[in-house]
C-alpha cells in the first residue's frame, strides 16, 4: 500500500497504459480519478476500481482545469498526476498535415504541460498549507530519443515530453514536487495486439528487444507506483526506460522461433 491515501489522476486511463496503471495504484491504496475522452469505456472501469471517472481532453485547457477542480472538490487534494493520455498518426514525412501535427502535440505535449502545471500549482498551495509534496510520472517513449519517420509528430512529442520532464523537475525542486517519465519500449497493448499474428512484423520488434519478449501495461504500471511513491524520493527529472533493453542496443539480435 505504497500510495496509501495519496490523490492520484491518471490521464488517458480508459484502456491499455493508463488502465493498468490505474489498477496498481487502487491495489496500493491511492485514491483514484482516472480522465479520458474515451468516456463509455472509462466510466465502465472507473466502477471495477471503485474510482472516480472525469471527461479530459487534455489539449483543452478548459478541460484539464475542470478535470484538476473535480479532483480537488472530490477528494480535497492532488498528490500525484500520471500524465498518461497520448495519440499517435501515422504517414509519410512528406504528407502529414498541419492539422494532424498539431493534434498529436496537442495532446501528447501541450496537454501534459497544461496538466503538469495546473496539478503543481494545485500542490504548490497544499505543501504551503502542510501537506506533503507530490509527484508528477510524464509517459514518455523510446521514441524521445529514436526516431521513426513514420510517426513523425509522435517521435517529435515524445522528444518534447522527454525535455519537459527535465525542466518541470528543475523548476519545482524547490517545492519538493518530483518529477520524472517513463519510456515505454514495444508493450502489449491494443495497438500492438493488432499486429501480434504478423509474423513478420513481430519479428521486427523483437529483433530490436534484447530481451525477446514484448512487455506487459503491469510493467510500466509497476515503474509509475514506484516513482510516485516515497520510495523514489531522491528520483527527478529522469527518464527510466522500460523496454526490454532496447535502448542501448545498436544492432538486430536473432529472434527464436
Amino acid at each position: 500500500m505504497k500510495l496509501k491515501d495519496r490523490v492520484a489522476i491518471i490521464t488517458g486511463a480508459a484502456r491499455g497504459i493508463g488502465l493498468a496503471i490505474a489498477e496498481e495504484f487502487a491495489k496500493q491504496g491511492a485514491k483514484v480519478v482516472m480522465s479520458d475522452v474515451l468516456d463509455a469505456e472509462g466510466q465502465t472501469e472507473a466502477q471495477k476500481l471503485n474510482a472516480h471517472y472525469q471527461h479530459c481532453d487534455v489539449s483543452k485547457s478548459a478541460d484539464v482545469q475542470t478535470l484538476v477542480a473535480a479532483t480537488v472538490k472530490l477528494h480535497g487534494a492532488v498528490d500525484i498526476l500520471v500524465n498518461n493520455a497520448g495519440i499517435s498518426i501515422a504517414g509519410d514525412f512528406l504528407e502529414i498535415t498541419e492539422d494532424q501535427f498539431d493534434k498529436v502535440i496537442g495532446v501528447n505535449l501541450k496537454g501534459s504541460f497544461l496538466m503538469a502545471q495546473a496539478c503543481a500549482r494545485e500542490m504548490v498551495k497544499q505543501i504551503a498549507a502542510g501537506r506533503k509534496p507530490g509527484a508528477i510520472v510524464n509517459m514518455s517513449s523510446v521514441n524521445d530519443t529514436l526516431a521513426i519517420p513514420a510517426i513523425a509528430p509522435y517521435t517529435m512529442s515524445k522528444g518534447g515530453v522527454r525535455q519537459l520532464t527535465k525542466v518541470a523537475a528543475l523548476a519545482l525542486a524547490a517545492h519538493g514536487i518530483r518529477v520524472n517519465a517513463i519510456g515505454p519500449g514495444s508493450i502489449m497493448t491494443d495497438m500492438l495486439k493488432g499486429v501480434a499474428s504478423d509474423k513478420a512484423t513481430m519479428n521486427r520488434v523483437l529483433s530490436r528487444t534484447p530481451l525477446g519478449r514484448v512487455g506487459e501495461a503491469s510493467e510500466i504500471a509497476s515503474v509509475a507506483a514506484f516513482l510516485a511513491s516515497d520510495e523514489a524520493s531522491y528520483i527527478s527529472g529522469q527518464v527510466i526506460y522500460v523496454d526490454g533493453g532496447r535502448m542501448p542496443l545498436n544492432y538486430v539480435v536473432p529472434v527464436k522461433d
